[in-house]
Formats: structure tokens, sequence, C-alpha cells
């Protein structure tokens, strides 16, 4: 399994991940151009305006909404006084933009849709952190908006959150439709040791029988999936010292502290992205 570094080590996105992204979102909002800005605003009309926070979040997303800006006008002055990773209250002024007043009408909206979605992730990632209170991993999974997985991925690294796998190229995860298909557990794991030796195994594992062929085969990993907390904990005493456990299916925020005390390794949740609620934060404009 590909784990990726820790939260408190945070770093940068790399502007790669997110300059056609945020070209692409321009393109679909702009189009031909604004006609309401184009009719209401001189052209030559500066503006400053601040992200502010309705609610209390986690930040996410500040390269990217600063790009929206850049790309628009490159002269526009970006900075944030809330960084990502930071914990926000409701009336925190998150960060400021100044420049001409066409372009801040022009990219609010692109600008606020990433910023919003990031820190909702970012944002429901820290409750599953915090729920969890140190005693187990928070993992994510593959369940993001697709060509947004860069990004959502990095925003549940500013919430506390740990990166799975980016993509079916990095990692493997032996699944139950895999072990169908390749004749068994113990078939399915030494097809992919011979195929991709250098990487970890990790296999999916729905009853204790699974988790018994996993280890026989020798599985790094073992996913138990769906199972009661009873079996969970069986698989982590047969487990113990030999393989490590995550903990996925039906996980949610109130079973946390509950799956955190299974003595298991990583607990995954699509919730993270798939459920995350966006953040209210506001961009208020002012002419200058």
């Amino acid at each position: 399994m590909t784990v990726h570094p820790s939260p408190d080590r945070l770093r940068p996105l790399d502007p790669t991940a997110y300059t056609d992204l945020v070209r692409r979102a321009l393109a679909e909002d702009v189009g031909s151009g604004d006609v309401t800005t184009d009719a209401t605003v001189p052209a030559a009309q500066l503006a400053h305006g601040i992200f502010l926070a309705k609610q209390p979040c986690v930040l996410a997303g500040e390269a990217v909404a600063g790009e929206v800006f850049r790309q628009l006008d490159p002269a526009t002055v970006v900075a944030f006084a809330r960084h990502d990773g930071e914990s926000c209250q409701a009336g925190d002024v998150i960060g400021e933009v100044t420049g001409l007043a066409r372009t801040l009408l022009v990219g609010e909206r692109t600008a606020l849709n990433f910023l919003q979605r990031l820190s909702g992730i970012a944002t429901h990632t820290r409750r599953f952190v915090d729920a969890a209170g140190g005693r187990i991993t928070i993992l994510d999974t593959r369940k993001t908006t697709p060509t947004l997985r860069v990004l959502e991925k990095y925003a549940v690294r500013a919430g506390g959150g740990t990166n799975h796998r980016a993509g079916l190229y990095d990692a493997i995860l032996i699944k139950d439709n895999h072990v169908r298909l390749a004749g068994g557990v113990g078939p399915a794991i030494a097809l992919v040791r011979a195929h991709a030796p250098g990487l970890t195994v990790e296999v999916e594992a729905q009853q204790l029988a699974d988790v018994d062929a996993a280890l026989a085969g020798g599985a790094d990993t073992i996913l138990v999936d769906n199972m009661t907390l009873a079996d969970i904990r069986e698989a982590v005493r047969r487990t113990r010292g030999i393989a490590r456990v995550e903990i996925s299916g039906g996980v949610t925020l109130p079973r946390m502290p509950e799956l955190a005390a299974t003595g298991a390794e990583y607990v995954s949740a699509g919730a993270l992205t798939h459920s995350a609620a966006a953040v209210d934060i506001s961009f208020e404009i002012e002419p200058r």
C-alpha cells in the first residue's frame, strides 16, 4: 500500500497539478466573456476583495484559488492570511485579492468553487482524524471527482488524513473480483508478485477465511471489508506481527471511536471525498 508523507509535513501542490484545471474551469465559466461585468464595470476600475469564512473550517486550495486570478491578470495581487491545513473560524478573513475589478468579478465563482470544495474535504477529514484520537490512520480512497483526484487527495492531507494509492498504477490491491478471475487468493498474490515484485501487496478479505488465505499467500496488508467488530478484532489478532489491517466498508464518523479501538492500523473512508459538503466561504468586493 502506498502511504504518502504525513500531514504534519504538508507540501505545497505542484502547480502542474492545477494550472490546466484552472484554465479549463475558467473557459467553462467565462466562455466568450462576462457580459454582465463588461457592461457594468469600467475596464480601469480597481477593486479589493476578501475571502471570508462563514463557518468553522479547515482551509485547502489557496494556491488554486490564487491561480484563478493570476491567469486572468498576472498583475493581480493575492495574499492569504490563513494557509492550507489551518483552522478558520466564522468571520475570519482567509485572504485578500487586489487588482482590476473585472478580474475579481470574473474569477470569483471559479476561485470559490475550488476553495469551498477542497476546504470541505479538509474539514470533513479533520473530523475523522479528531474522532480517531491518534489510534488509527485515516486513509482516503479512489472515490474522487474525475480529473480532480490530485487536488482532492491534497485536501485530505490538509485535513490531517493520509493518502492511499493514487491510482491503479502505484500500488497493488487485490479485490474480490480479482480473486474470482485469478482462481483464488493464493494464485492472485503469486501472479501480482511475479508481475510487479517491487510493490507491497494488499488483499481484500470479506470473511476470516479470506484473512487466513491472504496470510498464507504472504500479503503485506489485509483489507477487512464490511466485517463485524468481533471479526475485525479477530483479524487483527491473527495478523499481528505478520501483516497490517485496513478497515473498509460502512465507515462513518460516529463509528470512528469503536473502529479506532480495534487495533487495526488503518481505516479507509470514501466519505472523505465523495460526501464532503462544500464549506461556506464568501468573496466580498469593494471598489478602490
